[in-house]
């Protein structure tokens, strides 16, 4: 019988985005799988479950046997069909287990029979993500990162979008990168996020950018985390201000925070949304209450209430931009701008957006 295919060009996925399925149960999945992958198991999770039971009391033989007794007829039909299905709407697709051992090769075998060729990783997913992890690692030797700082609201978000050598790592992250940028939809996992940030990495480098641009972030962005070497690696690069009036500020930050979230809290709990909103808010501002003095967090906390009221009886939002102007002159600003003096000696540049963008076109002249 002919070797069935298997790849280990994993800079070629990559680049070119190739769907994958992943046959692991959705246990496994959850914790951390790779971009463009959908999770169509083998196994489910109970069946893992009892097979793994059975290989460390009989053996691998056993353990094959009790699969294919559990995986047979209607429950294997209905997995290759669901195999076939994503192949035909995605034809360059491959596939992969942990290991690209048993489970990925048997369900390669039953696409054959069933009349569909598929590639699956060599090394399976352990290879695929050791390939990323060190990515991320060999990257800091190919480009020279700078950093988009600026004071909470002054639109980095929106400028970076614009800088086509960028990387956004809140986007990464579905995080705001603030103590009140937390989304309706659940961060990924840190495999996933470093998965994500290797991915963006790899194909953005080999459009043969030399100079990388990231956000002012912290070591973490939400719950997840910079791998330790690569932000030790960002956080000696030169910095590039973002000066926004304080009106704009208040402005951007309004839409984010009040129109925006507000929307996406209403798509989600309907009804429900404003006071899943308000929860949310008002935790947020529990976690600055020590860094805010008792003091100015009764303040905070009557200004959004005042904004609450308004919103409830008139159904204005007007009042929240008072709460917000609060917060970033009483806040957010302090803490950023003792942050900047200390790093004083890194910024290249000040400028509003448009002066930036000029700035960043002719980097490599300015730096000569």
């Amino acid at each position: 019988m002919l070797e069935l295919p298997q790849s280990d060009d994993f800079k070629s996925i990559v680049l070119n985005n190739i769907p994958l399925i992943d046959v692991r149960a959705p246990i496994e999945f959850q914790k951390g799988a790779f971009q463009n992958a959908v999770n169509l198991p083998l196994m489910n999770d109970e069946e893992r479950h009892l097979i793994g039971i059975k290989y460390k009391e009989k053996g691998n033989v056993e353990a094959v046997k009790l699969g294919h007794e559990l995986v047979k007829d209607d429950v294997k039909l209905s997995r290759v069909n669901a195999w076939l299905d994503f192949k035909t709407q995605h034809p360059d697709a491959f596939l992969y287990c942990f290991r690209g051992g048993q489970r990925s090769k048997i369900s390669q075998e039953w696409m054959k029979e069933s009349g569909q060729n598929i590639v699956r990783l060599k090394g399976g997913y352990k290879a695929f993500r050791s390939y990323l992890m060190q990515e991320i690692e060999e990257s800091t030797k190919h480009f020279k990162p700078i950093i988009l700082g600026g004071r909470t609201g002054s639109g980095k978000t929106i400028l970076l979008k614009n800088i086509k050598n960028s990387i956004d790592l809140e986007a990464l992250a579905n995080h705001r990168g603030s103590s009140f940028g937390r989304k309706t939809t659940p961060q990924p996992t840190q495999i996933n996020f470093e998965n994500a940030l290797a991915y963006d990495l790899i194909q953005k480098l080999d459009k043969g950018f030399n100079e990388l641009f990231f956000e002012d972030e912290g070591k973490y962005v939400g719950s997840v985390y910079i791998p330790k070497e690569f932000a030790n690696y960002l956080s000696f690069a030169p910095l590039i201000i973002l000066e926004t009036p304080d009106e704009d500020r208040i402005e951007i930050t309004f839409d984010e925070y009040i129109v925006q979230a507000q929307k996406s809290y209403k798509i989600l709990f309907e009804k429900d949304f404003l006071q899943e909103w308000v929860k949310d808010i008002q935790e947020a501002m529990k976690r600055i209450n020590r860094r805010l003095g008792s003091e100015r967090y009764k303040v905070v906390c009557g200004l959004f209430e005042d904004a609450l009221d308004e919103q409830m009886k008139n159904n204005s939002l007007h009042l929240y931009k008072a709460w917000i102007a609060y917060l970033l002159s009483e806040y957010y600003d302090p803490m950023y701008d003792y942050q900047i003096q200390k790093n004083a000696s890194k910024i290249l540049f000040r400028g509003n957006s448009e002066e930036i963008i000029s700035y960043i076109e002719n980097y490599s002249k300015n730096l000569k």
